[in-house]
């Protein structure tokens, strides 16, 4: 192999916005992700929403649609 053209492959941390770190390799260094393997919804079974930009509240707004589930409506 030619030597000089390779990028430098070095210890890399990899940061969710969860608090999980992942230890790894990489030619970019470290940074920091959303969305990880342990908080993902695919992977932990459970509904996320990630709201960008408060487009849920925008939606439940415009729909008349409440997050709050009433016990009185259940009769």
């Amino acid at each position: 192999m030619r030597k000089g053209i390779h990028p430098k492959y070095k210890d890399t941390k990899i940061t969710c916005a969860c608090g999980t770190v992942v230890e790894t390799r990489s030619t970019r260094g470290d940074y920091s992700v959303e969305i990880c393997s342990a908080c993902h919804p695919f992977f932990t079974g459970k509904q996320k929403i990630v709201d960008s930009e408060g487009r849920v509240e925008r939606f439940n707004r415009k729909y008349g649609r409440s997050t709050k589930t009433s016990a009185a409506t259940t009769s």
